[in-house]
């Protein structure tokens, strides 16, 4: 794809105009800073509680109580994992890729947070550990825990491709949910949301602006890890594409499964945390 040639001359002051400076939409100095020592102190006190094994092209639904730490493990090969958060007593509030992405950047690491939807925004969960942060931005614009994409989806998958595919990430979330919930596929679907990444590498072409993936670093150990400030139900797919070096829908390309850990610490280690607050915002939008 070829970037589009313009259709109008520039104007004479076009230079002055690309070389303003640019301005951070959200300066984060005012957001409540998460307690990095106390997290990393009460995880050293932690045992595991839970796990679950996420097969190849599939999804599964796991939860994290409020206070814990959940890990997402690659154990026998290079796999990505998409990513859905609720709150495990009202899904209305979940996961908020893109006001998290406005506020922490496009990729995410340790001390980053997961940020919920409107009305709730809080911070749900906060990155406390990731093997992969040394990955960095790499001479492509690309890294790694992506919160820019999607998920592959099977509607998308149709539109290009044609067919009726249907291991997509949408879908592996959309069958998990609603086993979880005793619902019809279709009563489930609504839930699902752009997701957080997990180990997939990305990022945008310089050239066209067109959103890129490629083989992820991620290799058999590497994990990222959450502590849940609020009482969580997950959802982890493992993408059809397996590293994500070629496709993302696909029934050729190696895939391999993915561990998710639970992890509780002493519950003195936690006396002086408290679970973040609702957003104080009165919601009466100026009436």
């Amino acid at each position: 794809m070829k970037p589009k040639a313009p259709t109008h001359t520039p104007p004479p002051d076009a230079a002055d105009r690309r070389a303003v400076a640019p301005v951070i939409c959200y300066p984060i100095d005012g957001l409540p800073v998460p307690d990095m020592a106390l997290y990393q102190a009460a995880r050293g006190s932690a045992e595991k509680t839970a796990e679950i094994m996420v097969p190849p092209r599939d999804a599964k639904v796991f939860q994290v109580p409020a206070g814990h730490f959940f890990r997402i493990t690659s154990v026998e090969g290079p796999q990505v994992g998409d990513l859905n958060l609720w709150n495990l007593h009202d899904l209305d509030e979940r996961f908020y890729s893109g006001k998290t992405r406005a506020l922490h950047g496009t990729h995410l690491s340790v001390s980053d947070r997961i940020w919920s939807s409107h009305p709730f925004l809080r911070p749900i969960a906060t990155i406390t550990d990731d093997t992969l942060d040394w990955y960095g931005f790499d001479e492509f614009g690309g890294s790694v825990h992506d919160v820019i994409g999607t998920r592959c989806d099977p509607y998308t998958h149709n539109l290009l491709a044609g067919g009726q595919y249907h291991h997509c990430c949408h879908s592996n979330l959309t069958r998990a949910l609603a086993d979880y919930l005793d619902c019809p596929t279709g009563d489930a679907e609504p839930h699902i949301h752009d997701v957080l990444n997990v180990f997939m590498c990305t990022g945008f072409t310089r050239d066209t602006g067109q959103y890129f993936m490629k083989a992820s670093p991620v290799r058999s150990g590497d994990y990222l890890e959450f502590f849940a400030e609020i009482d969580l139900l997950g959802a982890l797919s493992t993408c059809p594409g397996g590293d994500c070096s070629s496709e993302h829908s696909s029934d050729t390309a190696a895939c391999y499964p993915l561990l998710v850990e639970v992890f509780a610490p002493a519950k003195r280690m936690l006396k002086d945390w408290s679970q973040p607050p609702m957003n104080g915002y009165d919601r009466s939008h100026g009436v």
